[in-house]
């Protein structure tokens, strides 16, 4: 089953919502609230259910003031808005819970029981119009709003909140070809506003695509938003926008009407919020023009009123927050859709999975907006909603990021701006478990206090890390992690706490990742035989599926012993369109090998954030099956990082088998060999610096540095006391070598360009890469330059202390790095040191 909205699903699984919303939306010539069709989830698997009790909520406190907006940023999405969203309700009950009567309600309810701990926001979904005026512009139902919508609107608003209404791209070509004069524009009507020719402006197809070399268009949509603005409109969402909604292709592509949509809202301090899964490779020019966007499908589950959504729909979210996560903060947010979490009855969660799904909307900087009837939360809902920690991480702004997804006892931690973290720890398996978070993982050395924001109680000091012990199924553990006395904090270039002036770009060829290259050594036993020739060596390093480097987004299967040819006789699968599996490697070519059959379609293939091919996996009914098929292949990149996403586009399945890496070499040789009859050592050279060789390793056990192995110059000599004891046959040895923290960098090649990091502590340490093109930089503290620093090197180096500072006053201090002269700047890391807990 497709987790896109098909228009199958739309027919049979919410025909009552549709037909209702629709009668009421497409009124002659309207196109500006089409109700959305539902999103099919995949095919749910079978899973234990928790009856644990959670620990009980504190008492509700107020949630503190708004993060800082910061320079350049809208107040209005300085932190992810709060409110309510009628959506939800609309599937649960069929659509009429847009009325007047259940509008007002709930802004009632939320201001008795919500507003104090800063939810604001009402927003109205699908299917609010009755048709247009004689402008093209839209009119609110006269069924639904009977006494107006402005009416609702002045309710909302004498609550002291915000009101949103739905939109989505494009115009009717009965609204064009009526040719209808524009408001406030003399001149201009709404024929020939349809780009020529015609492509279909919207998912569903309600509507076509507008086109803006004509300036009328412009000023339709102004007089539009300038009606909105009018009527005291504060947010609108905008559906079915393209690339993204399930098309990506861009056959559908409505960038420039979110443009024009943006400054004609913008003008009118109108929140503008996209839907629905938004394409990530157009995730900056999203950032430019929208407060947030909907990174995944509907939250909801279409299951008539049996529930609201279903666990499926909120794990899912999980490796998608790992594509996203960088993306959200003061700029715009992240959006996971509505958090359905008040009320057991209606939810379709348990307990622990209510609690897991409020931890991740706020751990991601999520919009905070609820699903659920506000009039009839229950208890245990209530006090999900109100615990003013859990608000705090929500507003402070700054989205949780994995340690890895490959477990499913997950890490997940920010760096808050005060220095302190916060870190959650999710059970996302079917039993029990102890789930451990080192201090190394999130960038901390030392002691930490622990405290549990969802139990409100300090757990105490811990060294290293700290094990939170049987979260239970499908439950977590929500961790504000203060830096002890002397604790050293590492920061990396991507967090918020960073602050970029000038022309930068992330990594974009940039940065190196850590990576290994595999040296086969071939051992034999022949007395008297001399050493035998090395084995045919290559460069291809062969992943299997389940490799723990491999990203995958959506919702995957695994499946082994399969007895199909595959190699290693398993493959990952999916049945979700718009799942996905990632890999970065250092090389210079990659092979994206799976299985065709009968059952499989088109998958799309990017190559370092482009598209560059849609590849079909389908096979004929009559040829059978083929496994081990290679579907793409690409050779001959530049030497360094490279990322392969391939995400599925239509069919019923999705594989992955293997990938096949053709390395970026930094070996002399690629194999060697060994008689134990005749033992002598082997010798290859290192072709980077020899200081960037981290590890020799077998099978994961690190061999001995001076006993096992030893480096002289660039070469590395492998002693033959060590090899004596490997097992005749092929022996696989893996040389590590380093990266940069955490396989990413920010860089400028301006002149003046400046990064800038704020903390309190006593010793400050910038860390980064030297290279070839690297130059001079100038290095300021509070204010007064102190250094000028040389990045240059003959060759590329990676977490190279560049500049340190110690014996700094215990106050708030600021380092600034000034790139001065060379063709690019690198920035990767700054280190801390805490004098004393905040």
């Amino acid at each position: 089953m497709n987790t896109h909205r098909s228009r199958t699903r739309f027919a049979q699984g919410a025909a009552a919502l549709a037909a209702t919303a629709l009668a009421l939306t497409l009124a002659p010539g309207a196109s500006w609230a089409a109700t959305p069709a539902p999103d099919p989830t995949s095919t749910p698997t079978p899973e234990a259910t928790s009856t644990a009790e959670a620990t009980p909520a504190p008492a509700p406190a107020p949630a503190p003031a708004l993060a800082p907006a910061e320079d350049g940023i809208s107040d209005l999405s300085a932190a992810p808005y709060m409110g309510w969203s009628s959506y939800s309700m609309q599937v649960y009950e069929g659509g009429q819970w847009i009325t007047a009567d259940q509008i007002m309600a709930q802004s009632d309810a939320m201001h008795d029981k919500l507003q104090k701990f800063g939810y604001e926001y009402i927003n109205i979904d699908a299917g609010w119009n009755g048709g247009q005026d004689e402008y093209g512009r839209p009119i609110p139902s006269e069924t639904l709003y009977p006494d107006g919508l402005d009416a609702v609107i002045d309710h909302v608003h004498a609550n002291d909140q915000k009101v949103g209404l739905y939109l989505i791209p494009g115009m009717s070509l009965e609204t064009a070809q009526k040719a209808l004069p524009i408001f406030g524009a003399p001149g201009c009507t709404t024929e020939n506003l349809l780009k020529q020719p015609l492509q279909q402006g919207d998912y569903w197809g309600f509507g076509y695509r507008l086109d803006f070399d004509n300036p009328c268009t412009t000023k339709y949509i102004d007089s539009i938003a300038d009606l909105l603005g009018e009527w005291g409109v504060d947010f609108i969402k905008f559906d079915s926008v393209t690339p993204g909604s399930g098309i990506s292709d861009l056959s559908m592509d409505a960038r420039e009407e979110v443009a024009a949509w943006s400054q004609a809202l913008k003008r009118n301090d109108i929140w503008f919020e996209l839907s629905w899964a938004v394409d990530i490779a157009y995730a900056d020019y999203w950032k430019q023009y929208a407060d947030g966007w909907r990174v995944d499908w509907d939250v909801e589950c279409y299951c008539g009123d049996e529930a609201l959504t279903t666990w499926d729909n909120v794990a899912r979210l999980f490796p998608r927050l790992s594509d996203w996560w960088r993306h959200g903060g003061p700029a715009g947010w992240n959006d996971l859709d509505s958090l359905n979490v008040g009320n057991g009855r209606m939810d379709g969660l348990t307990k622990d999975e209510r609690r897991t799904a409020a931890t991740l909307w706020a751990t991601s900087a999520a919009p905070f907006y609820l699903g659920n009837d506000l009039t009839n939360l229950d208890e245990y809902g209530l006090e999900l909603v109100t615990n003013g920690e859990v608000i705090a991480v929500n507003q402070a702004g700054i989205p949780a990021r994995p340690v890895s997804t490959a477990t499913k006892h997950q890490v997940w931690y920010s760096l808050n701006r005060d220095g302190t973290y916060t870190v959650a720890l999710y059970n996302l398996g079917r039993a029990d478990a102890d789930i451990t978070v080192n201090w190394a993982d999130i960038g901390l050395e030392g002691s930490a206090m622990v405290r549990d924001l969802w139990a409100g109680k300090n757990l105490g000091d811990a060294d290293g890390g700290f094990t939170a012990e049987s979260v239970p199924i499908h439950g977590v553990r929500l961790l504000k992690v203060t830096p002890g006395k002397q604790s050293v904090v590492t920061v990396n270039d991507d967090s918020l706490r960073a602050s970029y002036d000038g022309e930068w770009v992330r990594n974009s060829g940039n940065e190196v990742a850590a990576t290994t290259q595999p040296f086969t050594v071939a051992v034999t036993e022949t007395p008297g035989g001399g050493v035998p020739a090395p084995p045919e060596g290559g460069l291809q390093v062969t992943l299997n599926d389940d490799d723990s480097r491999i990203a995958y987004s959506g919702s995957w299967g695994y499946s082994n012993n399969r007895g199909l040819g595959d190699h290693a006789d398993d493959v990952h699968f999916t049945e979700a369109n718009g799942a996905a599996f990632e890999y970065t490697f250092q090389g210079t070519g990659i092979q994206y090998v799976t299985e065709k059959h009968e059952s499989q379609g088109d998958v799309e293939i990017y190559l370092d954030g482009q598209l560059v091919e849609t590849v079909s996996t389908h096979l004929d009914p009559a040829d059978g099956r083929l496994s081990q098929q290679t579907v793409y292949s690409v050779s001959d990149l530049a030497p360094g990082t490279h990322t392969l996403r391939a995400v599925k586009k239509s069919g019923s399945y999705m594989l992955l088998d293997k990938l096949v890496v053709t390395l970026d070499s930094q070996l002399s040789a690629t194999s060697g060999a060994f008689n134990k009859a005749a033992p002598a050592d082997i010798a290859v050279d290192v072709l980077r610096d020899p200081s960037q060789l981290t590890s020799i390793s077998a099978g994961g056990t690190p061999l001995v540095r001076d006993a096992d192995y030893a480096v002289a110059g660039s070469t590395v000599t492998l002693a033959s006391s060590y090899l004596a004891t490997l097992p005749v046959g092929d022996a696989t040895l893996d040389f590590g070598f380093a990266g940069d923290h955490l396989g990413d960098v920010h860089a400028t090649t301006a002149d003046g360009s400046s990064v800038s990091f704020a903390f309190r502590g006593t010793a400050v340490s910038w860390i980064g890469p030297k290279a070839p093109d690297q130059g001079t930089v100038d290095v300021y503290l509070d204010g007064t330059k102190v250094d000028t620093v040389d990045t240059a090197n003959a060759t590329r180096l990676s977490n190279e202390v560049l500049f340190s500072s110690s014996g700094l006053k215990d106050k708030e201090h600021t380092i600034t790095i000034v790139k001065t002269s060379g063709e690019v700047l690198r920035a990767d890391v700054f280190e801390y040191t805490v004098k004393k807990a905040n």
